[in-house]
């Protein structure tokens, strides 16, 4: 079994203790000759004994570490305290192609053992050499260098090291180095590798971003998908989820009055600025057909209800902009309900489309449909409205009870009014109460009861289409039923 290699840390304390052991041998010289200078009745032959004794332990000292140096597998290498060179190691030598050189000064050190900027044919800067910035005794550590020999080049790391004297002064700059050849080759192998698949990835990122344009990233991720390569002919799952449908009123008659080029400019600058009403309250548009809008929100219901009361000010602000620009202002309305829903893929072989099946969708077209019946930009069903965290949070009344087509079933529909112009909606707000028992009134066939109740709504709030709908009903059961 190989023994680890040593870490340059351990070779560096290794050649300080060595060295630190020589210097203490040379002190242990010294005092034996002042000892042998001061005893006089020491015969010759004593001191000479004593002087070969110490002289012989700092050559065992200097041979031990000289071996020691030689025999480690990094290169070693130390310079003076002037920037000469004063050693280096065998595997020093390897790496150099060279041993210790004689220099004029620090200065042609780079460029005497060849030691370029890796990478690069120019003379790697003497002054940052570990070894140098050693000699002003600093701790340096590089390993962007590289060995140019005869036949190869040699990427090295180095590790330069100040050796202090007594008096605090940098008396050699020791620097231990090794070839990291096969480690820089197998990073740069590493990095082509990482470059092949981040490019591999933004490309399926651009694909998906640009698929997401057509199929919502938000339907993929439901079907439990990030990428829309892997979605397949008849995936689906079922969800429970609140629809949105958004229309514009009367937008065939408009697009009747602008040319193609008119109608797809207007239309883009409405969706366009629809968009972040929905996806700043968590949801997403599953398809737009033609003017109109179709939005799902997966969370919870009170998302629906803010991306429409979000679409409505939007709205408002369009308008003006309309105006003062001299085109027409425009209304939308918006219907959601809310339950259980199928999301999937629908197509053949050459054309495949996301969609989403179920009678909570139905719903939620024919709620958008009646908000035309009764003049108001906003329906939501009971069923969205029993999803609500906190119904009170926003501005509704119940507007009827009616049996849409497809439903064998009454639903019923309320409005949120908060996008109402304020004094509007102060003026539905302070009439609420009375409105309310209008309408227990009416559902109980007190027609006569019901209709002054309205009346009085109309007088506070004469711009009220509900209220006057339902005050001409009254009017109208009243005379059916004396009529029988």
């Amino acid at each position: 079994m190989l023994e680890e290699e040593p870490s340059r840390e351990h070779l560096l304390l290794e050649i300080e203790r060595l060295r630190q052991q020589v210097e203490d041998l040379k002190e242990e010289k010294a005092d034996l000759e002042i000892l042998l200078e001061t005893t006089a009745e020491h015969s010759d032959t004593i001191e000479t004994e004593l002087r070969y004794r110490a002289l012989e332990a700092v050559r065992e000292g200097e041979i031990k570490l000289a071996k020691f140096l030689e025999a480690i597998p990094i290169g070693v290498a130390v310079l003076d305290a002037r920037g000469r060179p004063y050693y280096v190691n065998h595997a020093g030598k390897q790496l150099f192609g060279k041993g210790v050189l004689p220099l004029n000064a620090v200065e042609d050190l780079s460029e005497s053992y060849q030691i370029y900027i890796a990478g690069t044919d120019t003379i790697y800067p003497y002054e940052n050499l570990p070894i140098v910035r050693a000699l002003r005794g600093e701790s340096a550590k590089s390993d962007d260098l590289e060995i140019h020999q005869p036949d190869k080049k040699v990427s090295v790391e180095i590790l330069g090291t100040p050796i202090f004297d007594e008096g605090g002064k940098v008396a050699f700059a020791i620097a231990v180095f090794q070839d990291i050849t096969e480690r820089k080759q197998s990073e740069a192998e590493r990095h082509l590798k990482l470059n092949k698949s981040l490019e591999s990835l933004a490309a399926e990122l651009d694909l998906t971003d640009a698929y997401g344009r057509f199929v919502p990233h938000q339907f993929l991720h439901l079907l439990g998908y990030e990428s829309i390569i892997d979605v397949n002919l008849g995936d689906q799952v079922q969800q429970e989820m609140s629809v949105m449908f958004a229309d514009i009123r009367d937008f065939t008659a408009l697009s009747e009055t602008l040319t193609p080029e008119e109608n797809f400019k207007f239309i883009n600058a409405y969706l366009s600025r629809m968009e972040p009403a929905i996806t700043s309250n968590n949801g997403f548009i599953d398809k737009y057909i033609g003017d109109a809008i179709m939005a799902l929100f997966s969370d919870c219901a009170d998302d629906a209800v803010k991306a429409g009361i979000a679409m409505l000010n939007t709205l408002t602000n369009y308008n003006e902009h309309r105006q003062k620009v001299g085109y027409i202002p425009i209304q939308i309305g918006i219907g959601i309900n809310s339950g259980s829903l199928m999301l999937g893929t629908v197509g053949g072989k050459s054309r495949m489309d996301s969609t989403v099946i179920s009678d909570a969708v139905n719903l939620a077209s024919r709620i958008e449909g009646l908000t035309k019946d009764y003049g108001v930009p906003l329906l939501i069903s009971q069923q969205t409205l029993q999803r609500l965290r906190n119904p009170a949070d926003y501005a509704i009344r119940i507007v009827d009870k009616v049996q849409v087509k497809g439903k064998s079933q009454y639903v019923v529909v309320y409005e949120v009014f908060d996008a109402d112009p304020p004094e509007i909606r102060s003026a539905k707000l302070a009439n609420l109460p009375v409105y309310t028992e209008a309408m227990l009134l009416c559902d109980r066939k007190e027609f006569r009861e019901a209709g002054k109740l309205f009346e009085e709504c109309l007088r506070k709030n004469p711009s009220d289409p509900v209220a006057r709908i339902y005050l001409k009903r009254c009017r109208d059961w009243r005379s059916l039923l004396k009529g029988i």
